[in-house]
């Protein structure tokens, strides 16, 4: 029998006695036939469980889930307290139309001239494309929407982008390209386009329905038992401003992965370095804009799905506060850590995206109660004073705990820029219970997955998972009733801890990954891979935003010396988008000139 611990309720939890305690992780690295073998072994009833309690106890879950006395109350989705109003922003209607949404984000941005991007000698040796680059092409009749299109399919057939082994699309219609496209060049020729956002190119993470293509989850029988007969609410409102899609990103499987392994369709692979991972869930739409394939993409955030492959590809990934967007039309739509959100190169492209799909869903409006969606108008003047007046936490145990010191010493220097650069302060700050975070996301997401899964799984579909969904599978099967509980009650602690600290400071800031890249071990790529202790290096600093349902955004600020991206994570008060947005595009041009081509990348507006 285990001895009961007590913990003291966490408003009079004393900060001085809090140590920080680096992250072990007790289990073993699987791939190939061991992998197959050990999730036969685990499958079975009484020897399964037997093993899983062995490797639960030797991660202090049994002792964190049953043998401690929580004295907070559960919170079974976040709860916000009132947030004040943030600082020159625009209010947008979350329940008008995305395009006038789309034009006052546009409103906010800084003043475009089209010679400083497309002519002259102090061009940088590397940049993407902006949303608005794409704009100015099209209304200056240099390229029509059409012709980009033709690119992008003669890229996707040629590479085998939509094909096993390396796809980063796994639903691909040609045909509906062109359809899309020769529509927004039809509207663009009338002198009509719907928005700025007319005629760019998005690709849409496959647990997210874009009509007609199927949403399978990277799975290889989801569109059989479910089908899909219209847009996602997201997408929907993205095709209202004229986004034209290109098909469904592939994933990491139901997004049960950090990594973006897939042996159902091909493993993606990172623009930077084909050996390497992209990271995961969202590991299609993050290479996708990374090698300049589309300006932006959708993907999804339960326990870091857009900021891992975001930071590991390095663009830039937003995850909005809980209930911000409207999950109708997703896989991942009844749980209580997803969110959907957009990846893109730049931070203003990420401003205009999300200003389209923004807008909570009815029931999350009664019970969320959320503050008005602002966007920060950058183009103020007003913009210096309030970044120079922002206090940033820094937890340095945590932030310094990486795999590699290049990864913190870059996020450092970054820090000391912002402080050298528009005068940010940086504060030293306490987070206490973060084992007990991870746990309670663990149990939160893995219980939520199974429910959802669960049908599907018991009527025979559970055979054909990959090993690695399997093995998640098994271990989500053992969390009882008692502990979902125990995991809400410590949402709950966490909660306070987290809206004291932001009593002191306006934004929290992490490396967003613990390492960059992994490399893709050869022997993971026919039956997957389990490596947990990659994955907590993925999603060490990760998890506060899911669990508590707040806003964070990754921006890439260097790389290491193996050239591989990495990323500066920002996480913001509840609502508090706007904050993390501007604080985002300052680091974006404090780090522009140092932002380096991917090996893999194709430049669909060349000028040369």
């Amino acid at each position: 029998m285990g001895k009961k611990r007590v913990m003291v309720p966490a408003k009079e939890l004393e900060l001085s006695t809090v140590k920080y305690e680096k992250e072990t992780i007790q289990a073993p690295h699987l791939m190939g036939s061991i992998l197959k073998l050990f999730v036969r072994i685990i499958e079975i009833p009484i020897i399964g469980s037997l093993i899983i309690s062995f490797m639960k106890k030797e991660n202090n879950m049994v002792e964190m889930l049953q043998n401690t006395e929580i004295p907070e109350k559960p919170m079974f989705k976040p709860e916000f307290p009132p947030q004040e109003a943030e600082p020159s922003v625009v209010i947008v209607d979350e329940e008008g139309e995305p395009t006038d949404r789309v034009q006052s984000a546009l409103k906010c941005l800084p003043h475009y001239d089209p010679a400083s991007c497309w002519s002259g000698d102090t061009l940088p040796s590397f940049r993407y494309w902006k949303i608005r680059d794409f704009a100015y092409a099209y209304r200056s009749k240099l390229v029509t929407p059409s012709k980009i299109a033709e690119q992008i399919i003669t890229l996707v057939e040629g590479c085998k982008y939509h094909k096993a082994p390396t796809p980063l699309l796994i639903s691909f219609d040609a045909e509906d390209i062109r359809k899309q496209a020769a529509a927004s060049t039809q509207r663009f020729k009338e002198g009509n386009p719907l928005s700025i956002l007319d005629g760019i190119f998005m690709a849409i993470k496959d647990d997210i329905d874009c009509y007609p293509h199927p949403t399978k989850g990277a799975s290889t029988w989801m569109h059989e038992v479910r089908s899909v007969e219209k847009d996602a609410v997201s997408v929907s409102r993205l095709r209202s401003c004229g986004v034209i899609f290109i098909g469904k990103a592939n994933m990491h499987e139901f997004g049960m992965g950090t990594t973006g392994n897939n042996p159902n369709y091909g493993t993606t692979r990172n623009p930077y370095a084909h050996e390497r991972y992209t990271g995961g869930s969202s590991s299609g739409p993050a290479a996708i804009v990374a090698s300049g394939l589309c300006s932006a993409a959708l993907g999804t955030d339960g326990g870091g799905s857009i900021r891992i492959p975001s930071s590991l590809c390095g663009v830039v990934g937003l995850k909005t506060t809980y209930g911000r967007t409207n999950m109708g039309g997703s896989l991942c739509g009844s749980g209580t850590v997803e969110i959907a959100g957009p990846i893109a190169s730049t931070v203003e492209d990420v401003i205009l995206v999300y200003a389209a799909i923004l807008g909570s869903s009815p029931e999350d409006r009664i019970s969320l109660k959320p503050s008005p969606p602002c966007l920060p108008i950058l183009s103020s003047l007003e913009n210096v004073n309030i970044l120079g007046s922002l206090q940033l936490g820094k937890y340095t145990e945590w932030f310094n705990d990486v795999h590699s010191t290049d990864i913190s010493d870059v996020c450092e220097d970054v820090l000391n820029l912002l402080s050298k650069s528009h005068g940010c302060k940086t504060i030293e700050i306490v987070i206490p219970e973060l084992h007990e975070m991870r746990i309670a996301h663990l149990v939160s997401i893995g219980s939520e997955s199974l429910c959802s899964l669960n049908p599907d799984i018991e009527d025979g579909k559970g055979v054909k998972l990959n090993c690695d969904t399997r093995t998640c599978m098994a271990l989500f099967r053992t969390f009882t009733a008692s502990d979902y509980v125990a995991a809400q009650c410590l949402r709950r602690r966490i909660m306070h801890h987290h809206m004291e600290i932001f009593k002191k400071v306006d934004v929290i800031v992490t490396p967003t990954t613990g390492m960059t890249a992994p490399k893709i071990p050869p022997g993971a790529l026919e039956n997957g891979e389990s490596n947990m202790q990659v994955s907590g290096y993925l999603m060490r600093f990760i998890l506060a935003a899911n669990l508590l349902g707040l806003p964070a955004i990754t921006v890439p600020v260097g790389y290491d010396k193996q050239g591989l991206p990495i990323g500066l994570q920002l996480i913001g008060r509840p609502w508090g988008e706007a904050t993390i947005l501007r604080l985002a595009s300052a680091i974006e041009e404090l780090c522009a000139e140092s932002r380096r081509k991917p090996a893999s990348f194709h430049d669909l507006l060349k000028t040369k």
